[in-house]
């Protein structure tokens, strides 16, 4: 809601740079993408790194 009244005020007061604005985003959000789908691979190793890792405890702790 935040992003939509700060590009309502833009608009009014810059409205050529809203537009580019809004044509540019869908651009950008997809240029983002494969970092976005990276961290995500990169956050999944590592999680399973530190569940290898905690794994030895967690069994004793069962015990």
């Amino acid at each position: 809601m935040i992003k939509f009244l700060l590009w309502c005020i833009l608009l009014v007061l810059c409205w050529p740079l809203a537009l580019a604005a809004l044509m540019l985003y869908p651009l950008v959000w997809l240029l983002l993408l494969p970092f976005r789908l990276a961290g995500i691979a990169v956050s999944g190793a590592l999680e399973l790194v530190r569940a290898i890792i905690f794994l030895p405890a967690r069994v004793l702790r069962a015990i």
